[in-house]
This record gives structure tokens, sequence and C-alpha cells, in this order.
């Protein structure tokens, strides 16, 4: 079972992101959201690992009061990527680092951003 601060499987490529869990809750949501749509899931990663602020339809940064959030003790800039047409992945890109920090996995389309 994942937990905070765990490392999101596999490990990074060479020149690719760390990507890890903010929480023991995201980490469980994770799993929910694997299990249930695996190749999507591993897709997200795979495009987030590889380049965190890359824009496209499903992948860009939240805006207002969602565009940062705090991972790791460090507020830094968060990000969307659409995984389904409900699901989504919200994560944190800490530059020093080279580490993105997964800080919010939905199954269905969050509310917060309605």
């Amino acid at each position: 079972m994942s937990r905070r601060r765990d490392r999101v499987a596999p490990p990074p490529r060479k020149g690719g992101w760390d990507c890890r869990f903010a929480s023991n809750a995201v980490a469980n949501s994770w799993e929910q959201l694997s299990a249930s749509v695996p190749n999507s899931v591993r897709a997200a990663w795979d495009l987030i690992t590889a380049d965190p602020r890359r824009r496209s339809k499903r992948q860009h940064p939240l805006r207002g009061r969602l565009a940062r959030a705090t991972a790791n003790g460090t507020e830094l800039p968060q990000w969307q990527y659409e995984v389904t047409g409900g699901g989504r992945i919200w994560y944190c890109i800490d530059d020093d680092k080279k580490t993105v920090w997964l800080t919010a996995v939905h199954i269905g389309h969050p509310k917060a951003t309605e």
C-alpha cells in the first residue's frame, strides 16, 4: 500500500521528473483510479513525468484559488491532468527538487473546479 511521500511507481526515466504522493488519501485515490482506467493513468503518468508543464486540452495549470497548493511543506504551482471525462489528477511542480507532487486524485469531476 502506498503512503505519503512514497514514489509513484515506476521510477523516473533518466532526465524525467520524480513523482510522489502528497498524502495517504491521494495514494489511495490513485490506486482506485488506476484500477478503473489503468491505461489512461499510465499515459497521464508518462506525460506528467516527462514534462509537467506541457499544455494541452488535458494538461494545464489550475486557476484562481486552486492555482497554488502546499506539497511537502512548500507552496507550489498546481496543475491538472484530465485522465477521463471526470477523472482528474492535480499536482504541484517543485522545480528545485525536480519532483511532481500529486496533491489530489479525483475519480469523478471535482466540484471545486465548477
